[in-house]
């Protein structure tokens, strides 16, 4: 809730606008479309998170439109190749079935479960493998997630195999499978990693804030710096805010928001040196 009140305040607001009409586009691309700040973690996760969000957004973009009719394909005659794509009972262009725009616009589907079976995949296997994400996942939140979108991509993909391999043999048991596990999958959306999907048009908001803050003429866009080492943290305007959610969340934060994330570890590590594994080194 903070995150969205923030994000949509500096969004809408006529100063920020006036002096960096580019900032919001820029952090949109940057956090939310190429999503950068993975790759600094690992090369890897980014591509495979770039797969999933534009396979994803893919699908999207054909199902929800083309279920609410807000877009058609029609048959130019009753006997050629041609078709025409409408937009609100408008016609917009038309094209050949049989030629490359035509494969590429009724196989948009099958070209976005690709994309998204080959990050999820990726990140199922990362979880099989690497002792780090095993120690951390949780099954809800962790593999639900990935399992929902393998599923829903499998058996999209296997639609299509039916009808060109097999000539429909199966489509209706398939249909249904399909169709069910949208609708889990879309019912499941408030859960797990699913709720990245709110979650990162959040940010995207926040970190607006961030840079606004900062370019502010008042006390809340000064740096706090770090109380052990002196290191840079964040504008006491996004401190505050921070320590208002923990207050919300009855977490008793306040006297850790002015460490930094290095700093918070070390002492972490200390306080369980000296309080749970004393004599340990």
């Amino acid at each position: 809730r903070r995150l969205l009140r923030e994000g949509w305040r500096a969004a809408l607001s006529w100063e920020n606008l006036r002096r960096s009409p580019t900032a919001l586009p820029r952090m949109i691309a940057t956090y939310l479309g190429f999503q950068r700040f993975l790759g600094a973690r690992s090369h890897a996760r980014w591509a495979a998170h770039q797969l999933i969000f534009w396979g994803c957004l893919l699908a999207a973009a054909i199902t929800f439109p083309l279920t609410w009719g807000w877009f058609t394909f029609t048959a130019a005659s009753a006997t050629g190749p041609g078709y025409q794509m409408r937009i609100w009972g408008v016609e917009v262009f038309g094209f050949d079935s049989s030629g490359t725009l035509g494969w590429i616009l009724f196989h948009g589907l099958d070209l976005a479960a690709v994309l998204v079976i080959s990050g999820a995949g990726w990140f199922l296997w990362r979880r099989m493998r690497d002792r780090e994400a095993i120690t951390g996942q949780r099954f809800g939140y962790d593999l639900v997630p990935l399992l929902a979108l393998l599923t829903v991509s499998v058996t999209g993909l296997l639609l299509t195999f039916s009808e060109t391999v097999l000539d429909g043999g199966g489509y209706e048991f398939l249909a249904v499978l399909h169709m069910a596990s949208v609708v889990l999958t879309l019912v499941y959306l408030p859960f797990g990693k699913f709720f990245h999907i709110v979650q990162r048009p959040a940010a995207v908001g926040m970190q607006l804030f961030k840079y606004t803050s900062r370019r502010r003429d008042d006390p809340a866009g000064e740096v706090l710096a770090c109380r052990r080492c002196g290191r840079p943290i964040d504008t006491v305007a996004y401190v505050e805010n921070l320590r208002g959610t923990m207050r919300d969340l009855r977490l008793g934060f306040d006297e850790w928001a002015e460490f930094c994330p290095r700093c918070k570890r070390v002492l972490r590590g200390g306080a369980y040196l000296s309080g749970v594994k004393r004599g340990f080194r």
